[in-house]
């Protein structure tokens, strides 16, 4: 969804969520800093990882909060937030949540409710590496209402 504290926010909320963390994905650098993936030489996105209770919240009601949330057709940007880092994706860890994205992404394109051409990617996930821990919860932290570009 582009930057990874919004996205944070909001999952943390849907009921079923058990927890999420904010980290990087989709690169080629193992243990990247935030300076290194704001540098845009790492490959990765901010991203945040959503551990789940399956029979509270399905897989497919997760990827309608991803889509109500950021837009999904501005290429590495979302608001003012501009680079690789801020794509964006969808990291995949089954062939069964590759399907379901590449079928919701489809769903909304076919709905019209963009007039642009969707450009989220759906990737396999990899490895997701934790961003630093000042990251983590980082509204909750400061005591500001959570806000999202869209």
């Amino acid at each position: 969804m582009g930057c990874f504290w919004s996205p944070d926010a909001i999952f943390s909320k849907v009921p079923g969520v058990l927890g999420t963390r904010v980290g990087y994905a989709g690169g080629t650098k193992e243990e990247p800093t935030y300076e290194e993936v704001c540098a845009g030489d790492t490959g990765h996105a901010e991203a945040i990882e959503v551990t789940y209770d399956p029979k509270k919240v399905s897989y497919d009601e997760l990827l309608d909060v991803f889509w109500k949330n950021h837009n999904p057709t501005t290429f590495n940007r979302q608001g003012p937030d501009i680079g690789t880092q801020y794509r964006s994706a969808i990291f995949t860890r089954t062939p069964e949540e590759e399907a379901a994205a590449h079928a919701s992404r489809e769903k909304l394109a076919q709905s019209g409710r963009y007039g642009d051409i969707i450009v989220t990617k759906i990737e396999p996930a990899g490895t997701f590496w934790p961003a630093e821990e000042y990251h983590q919860k980082y509204f909750a932290k400061k005591g500001i209402d959570p806000t999202c570009h869209i």
